[in-house]
C-alpha cells in the first residue's frame, strides 16, 4: 500500500472506524484517539495491510485493542483525573436516542455489545464478524440475539423511545 493508497483508505475509512469503536466501548474521545493510535500503526505496517484482506477490519481490531489495554491499565490502580482541574470542553448537540442507544450498549455484556455494533453498525456479515472476533458462527449469531433482546428491553425503558427505540440498532 502506496502512500496514496493509504491517504485514500485512511480518508475513507477514519469516521466510520471512529464511529464503530465508539459503539463498542462507549467513550467518543477515548475511540478517537485510539483509532488515530490504529492508523499510525497501520502505516507503519502498510505493507502488511496491502496483503490483509481487510484493511478496515485490522485497523477496528487493533483500535478496540487498543482501548481495551487503556481501560485495563486505568482500573489497575490510575486514579482518575480531576475534572476540576481540566479546561472545559465544548461538547456539540447529541441526539437523546443516540445517548440512550450508548448507554444501553454499555449495559450489554462486552461480547454481546461487540457483535451487535459490528453486525449492526459496521455493517458486517455475521461470518466476517465470526473471523473478526474468532469464534463460530453460531456464538456470533445467539450473542446477537440474545444482545438484541436485551437491548430492546433496555431501550423500552427509556422514555420516549418505548416501542420501537430497539428497531433502529
Amino acid at each position: 500500500m502506496d502512500e496514496a493508497e493509504f491517504d485514500e483508505f485512511y480518508a475513507t475509512s477514519l469516521r466510520r472506524v471512529t464511529g464503530q469503536v465508539y459503539a463498542m466501548i462507549g467513550d467518543l474521545d477515548e475511540a478517537t484517539e485510539c483509532t488515530q493510535e490504529a492508523f499510525a500503526r497501520a502505516w507503519a505496517h502498510r505493507r502488511k495491510l496491502d496483503r490483509a484482506e481487510y484493511p478496515e477490519a485490522w485497523v477496528r481490531t487493533t483500535a478496540y485493542r487498543l482501548a481495551v489495554s487503556r481501560w485495563r491499565r486505568r482500573k489497575r490502580g490510575e486514579r482518575a483525573p480531576d475534572r476540576a482541574l481540566q479546561p472545559a470542553g465544548t461538547a456539540a448537540a447529541v441526539d437523546e436516542s443516540h445517548v440512550a442507544l450508548v448507554a444501553a450498549l454499555r449495559q450489554l455484556p462486552e461480547a454481546q455489545r461487540q457483535a451487535l455494533v459490528l453486525h449492526h453498525i459496521a455493517d458486517l456479515p455475521v461470518q466476517q464478524v465470526a473471523a473478526e472476533v474468532g469464534v463460530p458462527e453460531g456464538t456470533v449469531k445467539a450473542r446477537l440475539s440474545r444482545g438484541r433482546a436485551a437491548l430492546a428491553a433496555l431501550l423500552a425503558d427509556e422514555p420516549g423511545l418505548a416501542g420501537g427505540g430497539a428497531s433502529h440498532v
